[in-house]
């Protein structure tokens, strides 16, 4: 299933390092951004959050840097939700240079669900599991 992009915005100069490429840092800070919106399309929302005492926790993340991202280059990031567990789920953001269409960099993350009070993993409730097994897919190879 075609997903829509989960981050759209911009490289700036000073999200550039010293020859002239985005830095390492920014690319986490979208792929960042891109987590909130994919939660929340599974039910994950802020509110859903707070009022749940519920929260999402990253316990693996790894980045392939594939083509340079430079000052200026409008950048989308679309998501892909890889696998659904009780407690977790694992998915993949691929993040596209919108101009050209080339894959800059991906990213595949397992978050768990988690009981904020408690410090520890929770399932997820029913609905959220639902909603999160109709976005299964498998990505394109990069």
């Amino acid at each position: 299933m075609e997903q829509e992009a989960t981050y759209r915005g911009t490289v700036y100069p000073w999200q550039c390092d010293h020859v002239g490429h985005m830095n390492i840092m920014w690319y986490v800070g979208k792929f960042d951004e891109a987590n909130w919106n994919l939660f929340a399309r599974l039910g994950l929302t802020p509110s859903y959050l707070r009022s749940s005492g519920r929260g999402m926790a990253a316990v693996q993340q790894n980045i392939s840097y594939k083509r340079e991202l430079l000052a200026g280059d409008i950048v989308e990031i679309r998501s892909h939700l890889l696998d659904v567990r009780e407690k977790s789920i694992r998915f993949r953001h691929d993040m596209i240079n919108a101009e050209t269409g080339e894959i800059a960099a991906f990213c595949e993350i397992t978050g768990v669900h988690m009981d904020r009070s408690k410090r520890k993993s929770a399932p997820f409730e029913d609905a959220i599991r639902e909603v999160a097994l109709r976005y299964l897919t498998e990505p394109a190879e990069a």
